[in-house]
């Protein structure tokens, strides 16, 4: 295969790829985003409204790990495939709910959907783009993520604000119906390498970076697993706030409007795929994944204390928020070469299921505290607690990178 047909069947997956993901994340925020809709209709509390949210995330965790089992047995593209077509009826599902008991089985029904998006993707990117294309790979699927997450509340809150919040979900489950039609007519770029979890003793499997056995859940006993799924923990709680309540929080420090609030947002979305794509070239030059990283968000975290103290300007406090979205978006395409180096052979789907569960996990947990802050008349604890909890992946970050140095390096008599 020459150059140039490398490199259209490369651009080709990941965009194929980098959509679908873009469609899951679209769906991340589209309860958070109708939040000044639901609240009087429904008559919730903050609380309340972080509940749904966590039955989302709490879903999508626990699927997303055994989804990664099941992308390594049936494959990558028809599990893909489920997880989109579940994600439009769950839409059709909330938008016709009538209590607060039927949104929560709309949330659920979305989490099951969601579950499966990481291990799929990254299954399909570790087998079907070439390796010198793959970090910007990851770079595009973090892209595209970002984009979800910003064009979501854009989209909803526009269709809303001029119909009713039932039609701007009506309206939102046609993304996912056009995006499965999409990779339907590309399936063949999408196919699978034939699946098997290698069983141990089997001739000719691969250990991984630990030299894990190579049963089906020999890789659980690694501890560089533990720590990547940590990082993802630590590091979700903080994106939750931003997600969550981040907007109605500056609305109460700065006292800007609901609508400069959610440009802030939105900024720190589109801040963050623009880092992401930086990203890309960084991490491909750059063996120190972790240290990266580090940089990131010890520098997203003092900006984030700087929103606590309200001492600057609203118009300043946007680009702030856009500021912390830079930066993190730099470390997305290095964590996720950091994870595919502690993934051993042939565990790519279990590997990806199980540590991207710690970011459901994470972004179950936040909506619930930062919902109790708000609640306790608290906004600026959320950036606080963001700050805080930027800090903290600095520490697991090390540990994933102190770890995979010492496994690639060879060991000398």
């Amino acid at each position: 295969m020459n150059d140039k047909t490398l490199l259209r069947q490369d651009a080709r997956v990941i965009g194929l790829v980098g959509l679908a993901h873009g469609t899951s994340h679209f769906y991340h925020v589209i309860l958070a985003a109708l939040i000044p809709w639901l609240k009087p209709e429904f008559g919730l509390s903050y609380s309340e409204l972080g509940l749904l949210m966590t039955v989302f995330f709490v879903v999508s965790g626990v699927g997303q790990a055994m989804a990664g089992f099941v992308v390594d047995r049936l494959g990558a593209r028809t599990v893909l495939f489920s997880g989109i077509a579940l994600l439009g009826v769950s839409a059709v599902m909330l938008s016709s709910a009538h209590s607060y008991p039927q949104m929560m089985l709309g949330a659920l029904l979305a989490g099951c959907g969601n579950s499966v998006f990481h291990p799929a993707d990254y299954t399909l990117l570790n087998q079907r783009v070439s390796k010198a294309r793959l970090a910007h790979g990851f770079s595009v699927h973090g892209i595209s993520g970002n984009i979800g997450w910003a064009l979501s509340p854009l989209f909803l809150t526009f269709v809303a604000g001029r119909s009713d919040w039932r039609t701007a979900l009506l309206s939102a489950a046609l993304l996912p119906l056009m995006v499965l039609a999409l990779l339907v007519w590309n399936r063949h770029a999408l196919r699978p390498e034939p699946a098997a979890i290698p069983l141990a003793g089997v001739a000719g499997a691969k250990a991984g970076p630990a030299n894990a056995d190579a049963s089906a859940f020999g890789f659980l006993k690694l501890k560089v697993v533990w720590l990547c799924f940590a990082f993802f923990l630590i590091s979700a709680v903080a994106l939750a706030g931003i997600q969550t309540f981040a907007a109605t929080s500056l609305v109460s420090l700065y006292g800007m409007s609901l609508g400069t609030a959610t440009s802030a947002y939105t900024c720190f979305m589109f801040a963050s795929a623009a880092g992401m794509a930086y990203g890309g070239f960084l991490g491909a030059g750059s063996r120190n994944h972790d240290r990266i990283i580090m940089i990131a968000f010890g520098t997203a975290a003092l900006l984030a204390l700087v929103l606590a103290a309200a001492v600057v300007p609203a118009w300043l406090a946007v680009g702030l928020m856009g500021a912390i979205g830079l930066v993190t978006g730099i470390s997305g395409p290095s964590r996720d070469l950091m994870i595919r180096a502690a993934a051993p052979a042939n565990a790519t789907g279990r590997v990806f299921g199980v540590v991207y569960s710690g970011l459901d996990s994470g972004l179950a947990l936040g909506p619930l505290l930062f919902g109790a802050l708000m609640d306790a008349h608290h906004p600026a604890g959320v950036f606080v607690f963001i700050g805080i909890f930027q800090a903290l992946v600095i520490l697991t970050a090390v540990g994933v990178g102190s770890n995979t140095r010492v496994v690639a390096t060879p060991k000398t008599a």
